[in-house]
């Protein structure tokens, strides 16, 4: 795997649950990914900046201006931006229809790729069910993550002082819990099952910071990961092929450190 890696260009990029405002957030390995990655367009599939997060504290180091600031960039020189708000930045979706600074922002989308497949795009809290019946548990869960990830923080650190890759605690754990593999599972079939219902090929979706490209009963069900825990982006090339970049795979030499989230050059 290359540790400097050439500029790649795709047809299309899809990242979320980003959480922009947290300390969780790698922003640092994002930019990177950002700055060797170019697309035709790209989707900001939800919970780009946590705003549940933000107003409890506010949290907003440069690297996280430095991820909206190359955003705002890419858009200008012509890369199509298009963002599908989340539950954590549901404050855009008074929004949807408008455009900022060249983004265009929309409740879901559906893509064609470029083999003519249709898919729905779409961060999915809408069918999760404590979002939508119970969200003052979703708060509660947020705040236990936030720890969990802070835990992330300090286990890299030292892995990385003893010559360990990266590895994620909270992601180990979510999938070690019996019911949150349910979870996973009953996510999966919901959203399969809409873009089902809309006579579509396939889904693609965020939320639950769960990377996956799989057939879920004949519908094609992708979702792109998230930039807390294990640092993914689904990707389109020209001709219709999807894969899941895993960065800090593709980037070895990138370890989290425990300075604030940022993300250095191990030596």
């Amino acid at each position: 795997m290359s540790t400097d890696p050439e500029t790649r260009h795709y047809r299309t990029i899809f990242i979320s649950d980003v959480h922009l405002g947290t300390r969780g957030c790698k922003a640092d390995a994002l930019l990177d990914f950002l700055k060797h990655t170019e697309s035709d367009t790209l989707y900001l599939v939800g919970d780009i900046v946590d705003g549940w997060r933000l107003k409890k504290s506010w949290y907003w180091p440069q690297s996280h201006n430095d991820v909206i600031q190359k955003i705002l960039r890419k858009a200008r020189k012509g890369t199509k931006v298009i963002f599908v708000p989340g539950n954590h930045d549901e404050f855009a979706r008074d929004y949807i229809g408008t455009h900022f600074g060249g983004i265009e922002l929309r409740l879901d989308d559906e893509f064609v790729s470029a083999n003519g497949k249709k898919f729905l795009v779409i961060h999915g809290d809408a069918f999760d069910g404590v979002i939508r019946h119970a969200k003052w548990l979703a708060h509660l869960g947020d705040w236990a993550y936030a720890i969990a990830l802070g835990a992330n923080t300090l286990l890299a650190s030292i892995r990385r002082r003893l010559g360990f890759e990266y590895w994620s605690l909270s992601a180990y754990l979510k999938n070690k819990v019996k019911n949150a593999v349910k979870f996973i599972d009953d996510f999966e079939s919901a959203v399969a099952g809409e873009a089902r219902r809309r006579g579509l090929d396939g889904c693609i979706a965020g939320h639950i910071h769960k990377a996956a490209i799989r057939d879920v009963d004949g519908i094609t069900y992708m979702n792109d990961g998230d930039w807390v825990e294990s640092c993914t982006a689904l990707v389109e090339d020209q001709h219709g092929n999807f894969e899941l970049l895993h960065w800090f795979e593709e980037r070895p030499n990138l370890m989290l450190v425990s300075d604030g989230g940022k993300v250095s050059q191990a030596a």
